[in-house]
């Protein structure tokens, strides 16, 4: 009996080492399982749009992989982890997110996150700049709530636009955060590809969360076409990263500007860096951001600028096609409610377009449902006559009747859904059935429009994206009104911290020593 028990013992203990050993295999194969979710907006508090959740056009589980090419199937980060795509939602800039949509749409996203888990680490991609109904803090509420599905010692790592806000709670609450170094963002997916990488490395590293966060609030706030990357000092300042980031000890550094068209306590630019080695991490942070405050005062618009009328006086002067004019007031590309109509009504009063023979100009674009109705039952080659822009913003001007000649139809587009192309005078406007800015040349080419040889050419965009850029034969940024106003006085904060730069240019120099942020599970 004592044999047969002994061998019986013997069988179970070879057994259980034999588990062991397996399981210790498996765990040094085993990929880490890596949640993705998000939501990304920039929400002006100054427009009177409100956004809704089909807004967002959410994907949601494995769609989320076409969005990103470093997701395609035989990408090294693809292949280098389990992952779990939940919910991810990406809309236009405009105005506050609805309470209602908001929760909507974090629901969901908890609710794939609780269903899905256990999880080694999160990719958190967001832009940073959304503001809800009732929030101050919608990306700290937001990523608190997830940890509180996740927990606190799970990995995340937040990839960010460099025009978000980085509050104490986003920083409390992430373990690694990155954002772009390039404006305009050519280096978006590079940045992202970043983000993850530094997760999966401390992932499979075994390292874990870094050891050191520092956080430095900078009382500037400033508008993106006064931070370009393209000009100094933002080319040098954003240079300067690299060798931060190079240090011993120092995962990453990152610097956003923030962004100026909301106001919450929130709103100003942030220095951070992470990693093992404190000294490092927090001289790194400490050199960025003494650097961007001793350049606050060279910052100055990218391109230049002056009143829409002096706009259209340069560009009926030059000889260069086209000349491109920015309607920067109602930028949709930064929150603006895109229907603004006081630039077209100022286009279509002046006599140089009255004339089918006059200068030919693009405008780019209005807003107008009824006119698209219209449009699409006379079609191409109709005439039309009806009501555009105002149904959201209309605190400068009034909608405009357009009369005129529909010379192209284009149904499909993923914001517009219906565009329509009516020929007034020398003016070309295009109509849209839903806000939609213009960045691309084949955003005009397959509405018949040939950007490159138009007179003048007017988006409601701030800096010209790269595409548009590229062919100017002449530009300026025109200082109109809408929800971006560049005049941030005239704008009107109440709730930022005070004193901030550039609105208190007097102010004294703040305290720009890094603040250590505990970590997540702290």
């Amino acid at each position: 009996m004592n044999k047969l028990l002994t061998l019986v013992l013997l069988f179970a203990t070879l057994c259980s080492c034999k588990d062991k050993s397996k399981l210790n295999n498996s765990s040094a194969e085993e990929k880490p399982r890596i949640a993705i979710a998000g939501l990304g907006i920039e929400s002006s508090t100054f427009s009177p749009a409100r956004t809704q959740e089909e807004a967002f056009h959410a994907r949601v589980g494995d769609s989320i992989f076409s969005r990103y090419p470093f997701f395609a199937e035989d990408a090294e980060i693809r292949n280098r982890a389990e992952w779990i795509p939940t919910f991810l939602g990406k809309a236009l800039p405009g105005g506050v997110v609805t309470k209602e949509a908001y929760e909507s749409m974090v629901s969901k996203t908890l609710a794939m996150l609780k269903e899905n888990g256990p999880y080694d680490g999160l990719w958190f991609d967001i832009h940073g700049a959304m503001s809800v109904e009732g929030l101050l803090d919608a990306e700290g509420d937001l990523i608190k709530r997830i940890r509180e599905v996740v927990g606190p010692d799970i990995l995340i790592s937040t990839s960010m636009d460099l025009h978000g806000n980085v509050s104490k709670e986003l920083a409390h609450q992430s373990d690694l955060i990155t954002c772009y170094r390039l404006a305009p963002h050519e280096d978006a997916l590079e940045s992202k590809a970043r983000s993850i990488t530094n997760l999966l490395n401390r992932l499979e590293s075994g390292k874990g969360k870094p050891k050191y966060k520092a956080w430095i609030p900078v009382p500037i706030l400033l508008p993106g076409e006064k931070t370009s990357t393209r000009i100094e000092p933002g080319k040098n300042l954003y240079a300067k990263i690299p060798s931060v980031e190079s240090l011993d000890g120092v995962i990453d550094a990152a610097i956003w500007v923030g962004y100026a068209w909301a106001d919450e306590p929130r709103n100003h630019a942030v220095v951070m860096a992470y990693g093992d080695d404190k000294e490092q991490v927090t001289q790194g942070a400490e050199k960025l951001a003494k650097h961007f405050w001793d350049v606050r005062h060279q910052f100055d618009f990218v391109a230049p600028t002056t009143t829409f009328n002096e706009s259209l006086r340069l560009a009926l002067q030059s000889e260069n096609k086209p000349y491109i004019i920015s309607d920067m007031g109602d930028n949709p590309t930064a929150g603006g409610a895109g229907d603004v109509t006081w630039t077209l009504r100022e286009i279509l009063g002046r006599g140089e377009f009255k004339s089918e023979d006059g200068p030919a100009l693009i405008y780019a674009s209005i807003p107008g449902p009824e006119l698209i109705e219209e449009a699409l039952k006379a079609g191409v080659g109709g005439n039309v006559k009806a009501k555009v822009g105002a149904s959201v913003d209309d605190r400068y001007s009034p909608p405009i009747e357009l009369d005129g000649k529909v010379t192209a139809i284009k149904k499909g587009d993923r914001d517009a859904e219906v565009e329509v192309v009516v020929k007034v005078g020398s003016v070309s406007v295009i109509v849209t059935k839903k806000r939609k800015p213009y960045h691309h040349e084949r955003d005009f080419t397959n509405l018949n429009l040939n950007p490159r040889t138009t007179d003048i050419l007017i988006v409601k965009i701030g800096y010209l994206v790269p595409e548009l850029y590229d062919i100017r034969g002449g530009w300026t940024m025109a200082l109109t009104p809408g929800g971006v106003d560049q005049d941030l006085e005239r704008l009107g904060h109440e709730n930022i911290k005070r004193p901030m730069f550039p609105l208190d240019a007097q102010m004294e120099n703040p305290d720009l020593s890094a603040r250590l942020i505990p970590l997540s599970n702290e």
